[in-house]
């Protein structure tokens, strides 16, 4: 029985490295997948999901406006999709998610989805808000803090490296951008 999974972590977990792994597992066994990154995330280039470790595959981006269900109806009458991963989770809206559940319950096909649990201000994404609340499956992913205790937030800072506390809860960047920390070390807003 297929499932709706939710992978999240704060940055610098491995989240992509994690998707793009079953993504191989699954081709290495001779089936099809079908990804989705967020249209939000042009850091290094379109239609790609990269790993800070250097592995990459092409990706369809889902905008605001996508409908997840209608797109996997679609494209599976092409072929077949034994598996839909999605990087970048946090930024699906609700009616989104909603429609990954159709396509573990309705389609019988199972749904990875990996993201970041809450911004730089300790506020949940709508996306992982959603995915938190009707995931049959949920799992953390760990990465440490500077201190080396688990890091459950992140800390956004500027080009200087200065803390930023206010601001648009989407700003995509990485390492440049924000900082893992544990959730001592967030409210103390410490990043050293």
């Amino acid at each position: 029985m297929a499932k709706l999974y939710f992978n999240y972590s704060s940055m610098n977990a491995g989240k992509s490295t994690a998707l793009l792994q079953a993504d191989y597992n699954y081709r290495e066994r001779g089936m099809t997948t079908i990804l989705f990154t967020s249209s939000k995330d042009e850091r290094y280039g379109k239609n790609e999901i990269v790993s800070r470790i250097g592995i990459s595959a092409p990706a369809a981006y889902f905008f605001e406006d996508t409908n997840l269900h209608e797109t996997f109806v679609k494209e599976s009458k092409k072929e077949p999709i034994d598996c839909v991963l999605i990087d970048e989770a946090q930024f699906l809206l609700k009616e989104q998610v909603h429609q990954l559940g159709r396509i573990v319950d309705e389609l019988d096909t199972p749904v990875l989805t990996f993201g970041i649990r809450t911004d730089f201000q300790g506020e949940l994404f709508e996306g992982s808000k959603y995915l938190l609340a009707w995931s049959d499956n949920i799992k953390e992913i760990k990465t440490i803090c500077h201190c080396g205790s688990k890091a459950t937030m992140v800390i956004r800072i500027n080009s200087k490296g200065d803390i930023i506390l206010q601001g648009s809860q989407i700003e995509v960047g990485g390492n440049e951008s924000y900082i893992p920390v544990c959730r001592k070390h967030f409210n103390l807003k410490q990043i050293e």
